[in-house]
């Protein structure tokens, strides 16, 4: 379904994704984890094209990703949707245009230019607002909402892409705890109920355990650890992390384990 096969991202000098492979055979949830400039954020945009890979190949069912352009790396876009940790909204503009944004890369430039939608498309973003809990702040600007509110509108614009792999880049490291836990069940609750895959870098070993169903773990770009949470031992935890303060923190954060409930079947607060 979904291969990387020696991927690597270069910056001048320095390799920020060194010779990363894996492969993916059924959608699933999976995170990744890492200290801060391990890679995890390029491997994401490599895989969405908004960076170009400097090598290897990126490949999804028969589409060799790493080689589309133009009008075939837009289309790649709308199906491999990319969900920011500063939600990246447009502020004054009201919640349910923020999700119609969605729809852009199959809307013609004119209907872009006047914000026209279908009613179709206008009762489907309301479906989905619906769905994260949030659709009675739909006439509201963006602005005006939670952080949490505001990752769940841009979880719902990544949805009106109808996409088949979501990327989500550390989509709770800004949020406080409930509201981690709540975009965390949104989460997971689209990949159970809509069988997308999902594919998370996330801040804390606790996090990676209780919501993925396959960790990778990163450091100085290269995948040092890929396995299930029930292989993400202290010690595997240590080669992924080092010694030191950034292994403490993400070994000992306990914010979100502390509100969460088991994975299978949340139920999804309003």
């Amino acid at each position: 379904m979904l291969t990387l096969e020696n991927v690597t991202k270069r910056f001048g000098q320095k390799i920020a994704v060194d010779n990363a492979s894996f492969s993916v055979d059924q959608p699933a949830m999976i995170g990744i984890i890492g200290r801060s400039g391990a890679g995890k954020s390029t491997l994401l945009r490599m895989l969405n094209r908004l960076s170009d890979p400097s090598a290897g190949t990126m490949q999804y069912r028969d589409i060799n990703v790493s080689a589309l352009s133009g009008a075939a790396k837009r289309n790649w876009q709308s199906r491999c949707a990319m969900i920011f940790q500063q939600f990246n909204l447009v502020p004054r503009m009201d919640v349910v245009s923020n999700v119609l944004h969605g729809t852009l890369n199959r809307r013609s430039t004119l209907a872009t230019m006047f914000n026209l939608y279908p009613q179709a498309d206008i009762h489907q973003a309301i479906d989905i607002l619906e769905r994260l809990g949030i659709a009675d702040q739909a006439a509201k600007r963006a602005e005006a909402l939670s952080g949490g509110q505001q990752q769940r509108v841009a979880i719902a614009r990544a949805l009106m892409q109808d996409p088949e792999i979501i990327l989500a880049d550390e989509p709770i490291a800004s949020l406080d705890p409930m509201n981690a836990q709540i975009v965390m069940q949104s989460l997971r609750r689209i990949h159970e109920e809509d069988g997308r895959m999902v594919i998370a870098n996330l801040h804390t070993l606790d996090t990676a355990r209780r919501y993925c169903d396959r960790v990778i773990g990163m450091r100085d770009g290269r995948i040092v650890f890929d396995g299930t949470p029930a292989q993400l031992t202290t010690g595997v935890a240590r080669d992924i992390y080092g010694a030191g303060d950034d292994f403490s923190e993400a070994a000992t954060s306990t914010e979100i384990d502390a509100l969460d409930r088991p994975k299978q079947g949340m139920p999804l607060p309003a």
